[in-house]
């Protein structure tokens, strides 16, 4: 079944009872049993939901894998990889990093005995030499956020497996469209299913999709045990969104290249941060392992300060001025205010998260007006 296909109809039948094309929005808490421990497979709905269980099938299916798992919010997908964990084991991650997620390692699991190190993943050979007999887990971004670097995932994944160490991919900036990890010999593919998988910037919630089914036993007890699944409303939310899945992804990357192309020909932009570009770090890596490059980008601005790139941040009209990605709308983020505040200035200077750093989630919308946009923006 090809993708688009999948997205449409992956983990989806007609309702039983009804006939319903969609999915139905099974709003309970419990189900009824015939006898104690007697029922259709539903017993109360923090484990399992209808709902959920066809957008899990969906999940499992759009990433080539034979488990999903829906949690309620892409921190809780990682929360559940984090918990596999055991004090004095260590992870290797990298140093580009979404800020929530550095905000969990280093200052909640880190208290549990857990060691982190966050190193650059340009090259899959940098991991070697932290490497030890502690060492359980890799966590990579490809493209990271926000400075969009590449990770060669088959690469590590080489590495991973030679030392039995899990190998996770959070593949929220690429989508399941543009590029799939377990592919590419990851253990574990994380989604924030609030972006792009959902699409339209009215839902929360996360996913994990994998193909070991003893290490899918592990996740689904804490999934179940902790109880950070999505309701009913949420999972038919983003199982809507999923049929438009690709038809999306193709006109963000299309405005993607436009906006790109047009924010490095400015003059009053400095770089330009995208995996697109041939002078791009790891560029070949990308055009090998993504099938395109994206509606994700991050630019400088020249000779702005940091209230210079303020101002210039509130000044758009089509673009909006928030946190977040991946839906249909367009945004506009600062990251060292926004979503990298929890990361140490020296960290994330180290790395290109500066004040003048601006990032772009490039939406649907008619091209002409999005150019337009930024160029009165820029001036």
């Amino acid at each position: 079944m090809k993708f688009a296909t999948k997205a449409i109809h992956a983990g989806q039948e007609p309702d039983p009872t009804t006939g319903a094309v969609m999915t139905p929005i099974y709003q309970t808490s419990t189900y009824w049993q015939r006898s104690p421990g007697e029922h259709k497979g539903f017993e109360y709905s923090r484990g399992t939901n209808p709902t959920r269980k066809a957008l899990e099938a969906c999940l499992a299916a759009l990433e080539n894998a034979r488990y999903g798992l829906a949690f309620s919010s892409g921190m809780a997908a990682t929360d559940a990889v984090m918990k596999l964990l055991r004090a004095g084991d260590e992870v290797i991650t990298g140093n580009d990093l979404y800020g929530g997620s550095f905000r969990m390692f280093s200052k909640v699991f880190a208290h549990y005995g857990i060691k982190f190190h966050f190193i650059d993943l340009s090259k899959p050979e940098n991991i070697s030499q932290y490497i030890n007999e502690k060492t359980r887990l890799i966590w990579i971004e490809t493209p990271t956020n926000p400075t969009m670097q590449i990770v060669d995932i088959r690469g590590v994944a080489a590495i991973a497996k030679a030392k039995n160490i899990l190998l996770t991919v959070d593949n929220t900036f690429a989508s399941p469209y543009l590029q799939n990890p377990i592919d590419l010999g990851a253990d574990i593919v994380m989604h924030s299913a609030t972006k792009y998988l959902g699409g339209h910037s009215d839902v929360v919630m996360g996913a994990l999709m994998l193909n070991d089914e003893e290490l899918y036993k592990q996740l689904w007890f804490i999934y179940n045990a902790c109880g950070a699944t999505p309701g009913p409303m949420d999972s038919f939310l983003v199982l809507r969104g999923i049929k438009t899945l690709h038809l999306r992804m193709k006109a963000h990357c299309e405005n993607g290249r436009e906006i790109a192309a047009f924010l490095k020909a400015h003059p009053k932009v400095g770089k330009v941060y995208w995996p697109g570009f041939e002078d791009h770090p790891n560029y070949e890596i990308a055009k090998k392992q993504m099938r395109d490059f994206g509606g994700m980008i991050s630019f400088t601005l020249k000779d702005a300060d940091l209230r210079g790139t303020f101002e210039l941040a509130s000044r758009f009209n089509v673009f909006t001025l928030a946190e977040s990605l991946g839906g249909v709308e367009s945004l506009i983020n600062h990251p060292v205010t926004m979503t990298h505040a929890s990361i140490p200035k020296e960290a994330r200077e180290a790395v290109g998260v500066v004040d003048n750093l601006l990032r772009l989630s490039v939406g649907v919308e008619d091209i002409e007006d999005l150019l337009a946009d930024l160029s009165q923006a820029l001036g």
